[in-house]
């Protein structure tokens, strides 16, 4: 199996015929028939559906054509690097929600001023389905917390590592995080992600019941709310790092609890310096609770 066999199995499948397919690699059609034939004798397996006109990938085809865009993407990345081209392409990323106030976007622009040829797309979701995209390579990393099982051949790095805080309306009478939650309503982060679930722990292990008022899914609508009085909550400090409604913030958490956001990468990627440095700017901008790379 070699890459010009990959290349017309992708064309076969985008082109649908294997006479236009022939165009496109630039072989005769019976050449592209004679690719796929040794093709599917090196996999020992057939890959078309024969039986339509004009024939079709069958399951084992599907499952290889994936497998071929995802080594011709390596390829082309790596010429692309061997050529010196690194600080040029497209970097796609994705991130959690929680981790894009502030750090995501300035790191963002911070690395197009210093390559204005280089073209990111950011893409924001949950954990788990961007993880399966940086895996099968739809996605050069993705930002999210710290995660188990990630897959083998793939990497989590931290870049923040930094304290979780309660915070309550400006005006609130000078009393520390375990009064603070015990006596104002509580809004709640509610979400499917570990954040929220490391809060309800800490909360559950320091023994205190809250009087919940409201469950609010993306943090920075529950520091508005906080701010306009509805109640306290809990927070990633880098939501009031900037706090522009003089709330009242105490430490959370006995010991402190603190949470850390990461990079998910392949091990093996032509864009490596590019993922570094986009890692050491996150960390940078992460100030006192950045984490360098290792």
């Amino acid at each position: 199996m070699d890459t010009r066999q990959l290349r017309t199995l992708v064309a076969v499948s985008e082109q649908g015929t294997f006479a236009r397919a022939a165009e496109i690699v630039h072989l005769t059609p019976s050449a592209v028939s004679q690719q796929m034939q040794a093709l599917e004798q090196e996999m020992g397996v057939s890959l078309f559906n024969r039986d339509t006109r004009p024939p079709t990938l069958n399951v084992h085809g599907l499952q290889l054509l994936e497998t071929a865009r995802s080594v011709l993407r390596v390829v082309e990345e790596t010429q692309s690097a061997m050529r010196g081209e690194r600080k040029t392409g497209t970097l796609n990323i994705g991130s959690v929600r929680t981790s894009t106030i502030g750090l995501l976007p300035k790191a963002i622009v911070s690395l197009r001023s210093t390559y204005p040829d280089l073209r990111i797309n950011l893409r924001v979701g949950l954990s788990s389905p961007m993880i399966t995209d940086v895996h099968a390579g739809r996605l050069d990393m993705a930002i999210v917390a710290e995660h188990l099982g990630i897959p083998s051949g793939m990497v989590w790095r931290p870049f923040i590592r930094e304290p979780l805080v309660v915070i309550a309306p400006r005006g609130t009478p000078e009393m520390d995080a375990r009064t603070i939650l015990e006596t104002l309503p509580f809004v709640r982060f509610r979400s499917n992600v570990p954040l929220a679930n490391l809060i309800d722990l800490e909360i559950s292990k320091m023994g205190i019941v809250t009087s919940d008022t409201a469950e609010i899914d993306t943090i920075s609508a529950i520091v508005e709310c906080v701010a306009e009085g509805l109640g306290a909550t809990v927070v990633p400090h880098i939501a009031v790092r900037d706090d522009k409604h003089d709330l009242l913030i105490r430490p959370f958490g006995d010991p402190q609890v603190y949470r850390q956001i990461g990079v998910v990468q392949r091990m093996a990627s032509a864009k490596l310096d590019l993922l570094n440095l986009f890692h050491d700017k996150l960390a940078a901008l992460a100030g006192e609770f950045g984490v360098p790379r290792v």
